[in-house]
């Protein structure tokens, strides 16, 4: 039966190169495409005052990055070697990350990101998260906020388009999905709910739309951050390393990292019931003493995502696990109190009796006042204010918590270029799955510049610039379409779902089986639920009213990247996947953490075993398939400069290798 046309006419615009998503990623791709002398390009964007970079932030927001300072001595192998050696990591794209880290540093450093640097014009370093140089640096809590501004302005500057308000919802393909053509979109500016939509045609695309935030109910993430991976693995795009996300003590009135200083000026974890009463605490009962106690919470200010290897020894993690405990299973509240110092039984907090590392720290740092809130303040007021800008008071209230996913290092699986299996479609940024099981603090922002430049680089260079003929692509793509804004008008003939509640049962599937704590039984279980979910959504749940559609949408993307986010960890608990990275996997046989926590918290540690294969996941025919393949080796390229040189002029054109 021939399928009905549909009236709607979308209307239609056509660039050489669309990049989607307007964090720091997709606008350093939109200037490194004008500054190397592109015109036909555009940034389609849901808002420039969204997303992750713009709104999140921690203590120190960290961006890694070879060292430009001291006697250390560094090299782009060395700093490649550690990205390499967290597990899991193709050793091209590392050798890209640090290959060119300095140049990305020294781009936002001259468009105006305020990163600190001494009288002689050495930009300062410092250690941060598996880190053995002191390669970090920082502008700052809002170090990514400073780097969107100034691309922005940046943007601006040379003339790049931007499209706001409008929420892709479909990547367009040519007929036999051999490349990437353009996007399909809702217009959230048009004044016609009937027919919202706005085709974007062009020869590549680039994806820039940050990870998959909506999955998680405990969440860091900016309330509007959700992602759109999902829209990529429904055409059948490859995703790699979706078990591994980062997660770690958070805020969740205002959502924030509570990282650095936050800890080290050793605040007073309590809990209550859910109304707030019944006031405890709860973190004596996991250390032998005093001491043990304090210097896990000061050094959680170091190791702040949660680590399983930091258990031992009753680590800097055993405070995430009793957080989580407390609030997951105990179903209570917990806060982290500024006005008191820590409790431990009927001893006294003590300047004078703190651990060694402690007291040098505060000394150091000219901070031995006798409360948190006094420290925290002589150490880092901004700290206080940036609570007291979002209507939390540190002086009077109580910070309330909890353990949250804060980063995705999974993604889209892409080469040396950032490039997907799908030719002429690129991944950037947090969606780009180019990290590992761990990874240094930082390496973030340094991998989504870096992507985002090789990405623009590799267009220049291979991809001639043009303006889509929109004839040719209408024929192509007419179907792919046609069938979306039909499917947008048959949604309102069908039963309406609750929309708000589906997305709901998402969120608390996956922090109940794919956050920080992960079991055999529950994760089965999760996947069964969120396979009939994610059918549910593509071809049950209807809509009351067309002001829905964009609603629909999220909920159906997060439906299927939850899907393929669960099939991950199930295929990896099946192959006897062991505790790493940032999450427990029970382990009846393995090692106890606590008597509080009973048998269910037994675990063993991965111990590296997994390190040199990537898990790969790709939905076809309705079914999440999972592969493992060989990390890509660390390249061993010519160094030679004549020899480069003759390469470069003669292949490239001075592009790219």
């Amino acid at each position: 039966m021939k399928k009905q046309e549909t009236s709607c006419k979308p209307v239609i615009h056509s660039f050489d190169t669309i990049i989607v998503g307007s964090g720091a990623a997709g606008l350093n791709a939109a200037v490194s495409l004008a500054k190397s002398g592109r015109k036909s390009m555009a940034v389609v964007t849901e808002g420039l005052m969204l997303g992750t970079s713009r709104n999140t932030g921690s203590d120190k927001q960290t961006y890694y990055k070879m060292t430009l300072a001291g006697e250390a001595g560094d090299s782009v192998r060395k700093m490649a070697q550690t990205l390499f050696d967290g597990g899991a990591v193709d050793g091209d794209t590392a050798l890209a990350e640090a290959a060119n880290s300095l140049a990305c540093f020294f781009h936002l450093a001259e468009i105006g990101v305020p990163f600190p640097q001494n009288e002689y014009g050495e930009y300062v370093g410092y250690k941060t998260d598996h880190d053995p140089l002191n390669r970090g640096s920082s502008a700052g809590p809002l170090t990514s906020k400073y780097m969107v501004e100034a691309l922005i302005r940046e943007c601006r500057q040379l003339g790049v388009k931007i499209y706001e308000h409008y929420q892709a919802i479909r990547l367009l393909t040519d007929e036999k999905k051999t490349r990437a053509s353009g996007v399909l979109a809702i217009d959230h500016n048009s004044q016609n709910q009937e027919a919202p939509y706005v085709v974007f045609f062009a020869n590549n695309v680039i994806f820039a739309t940050g990870g998959e935030a909506g999955l998680y109910k405990t969440s860091v993430y900016p309330p509007q951050q959700v992602g759109s991976m999902g829209i990529l693995l429904q055409e059948g795009i490859p995703a790699k390393n979706l078990t591994e996300s980062q997660f770690g003590i958070a805020s969740i009135k205002f959502r924030w990292n509570l990282s650095g200083s936050y800890q080290q000026v050793l605040p007073r974890y309590v809990s209550t019931d859910a109304d707030g009463n019944d006031l405890r605490d709860f973190l004596p009962a996991y250390f032998q003493d005093y001491a043990h106690m304090l210097e896990a919470i000061f050094l959680k200010g170091y190791q702040w995502p949660f680590d399983p290897r930091k258990l031992a020894d009753q680590g800097s993690s055993m405070i995430d696990i009793a957080v989580y405990y407390e609030t997951a299973v105990r179903g209570r509240r917990v806060f982290l109190d500024y006005l008191h110092n820590p409790v431990y039984q009927e001893e006294a907090f003590s300047l004078s009796d703190l651990p060694p590392v402690i007291r040098e720290y505060f000394e150091n740092s000219s901070c031995m006042a006798d409360t948190p809130i006094k420290r925290l303040a002589a150490m880092n007021p901004d700290a206080i204010q940036l609570y007291a800008d979002h209507g939390i008071d540190l002086h009077k209230e109580l910070l309330e918590i909890a353990v949250c996913a804060q980063h995705c290092n999974g993604g889209i699986a892409g080469n040396q270029w950032w490039e997907s299996s799908l030719p002429h479609l690129f991944a950037v940024g947090e969606l780009n799955g180019s990290h590992g099981v761990f990874r240094p603090g930082g390496s973030a922002l340094n991998a989504g510049q870096v992507g985002s430049r090789r990405a623009a680089q590799y267009i220049v260079a291979r991809y001639p610039e043009t303006i889509p003929d929109e004839d040719s692509l209408m024929q192509e793509c007419r179907g792919q379409i046609e069938e979306m804004i039909r499917d947008g008008q048959d949604v309102l003939g069908k039963q309406p779902a609750d929309l708000k509640k589906e997305w709901e049962q998402i969120r608390n599937r996956m922090s109940g089986a794919a956050a920080i704590f992960r079991d055999k039984a529950t994760a089965a279980k999760a996947l069964e639920e969120a396979e009939r979910q994610m059918h549910f959504m593509l071809e049950e749940a209807g809509i009351r009213t067309p002001d829905e559609l964009s609603l629909l949408c999220r909920v159906r993307s997060l439906s299927v990247s939850q899907y393929c986010y669960l099939s991950a960890v199930n295929d990896y608990i099946a192959k006897s996947g062991k505790s790493r990275g940032s999450y427990l996997v029970a382990d009846p046989e393995g090692m106890e953490i606590s008597e509080l926590l009973g048998d269910s918290f037994r675990y063993q540690l991965d111990n590296g075993q997994w390190n040199g294969r990537v898990q790969e996941v790709r939905l076809q025919d309705g079914k999440c398939v999972c592969t493992w393949r060989d990390v890509r080796p660390m390249p061993d390229p010519d160094t030679w400069f004549e020899s480069v040189w003759r390469v470069y002029r003669r292949e490239s054109g001075g592009q790219v290798p």
